[in-house]
């Protein structure tokens, strides 16, 4: 069986749904493979909006090494940046709501 390159669309009772291929899923997956990746995307969660000073603070970590997550979280789409001067607000992206909401239920098991 061949895994195509492009989504394909499939039909549902409520109509048509766009499917991820697995090439698209490992991008997402690979966003998360970190647990300060992790931590953040949870803390973002809790927070709504949060900037890289107020991560830094409540994960009491490197600046550095949280801006590198951050930024790769963006990359994966499931982090929003916000812009305001030299600030940076970070919000969840709706792909990022939906790997939150599985890490949580996750986290029940």
């Amino acid at each position: 069986m061949q895994v195509k390159a492009k989504t394909e669309n499939i039909e549902r009772a409520e109509g048509k749904v766009r499917v991820k291929t697995a090439k698209q899923m490992e991008r997402h997956l690979k966003g998360i493979s970190n647990h300060y990746r992790i931590a953040i995307l949870l803390l973002i969660d809790a927070r709504q909006k949060i900037t890289l000073e107020q991560i830094v603070t409540a994960l009491r970590a490197n600046e550095k090494t949280l801006g590198e997550h951050t930024r790769r979280l963006s990359l994966a789409g499931l982090v929003n940046k916000n812009y305001h001067g030299r600030s940076v607000e970070h919000t969840l992206s709706p792909y990022g709501r939906a790997f939150v909401r599985f890490l949580k239920s996750f986290q029940q098991l």
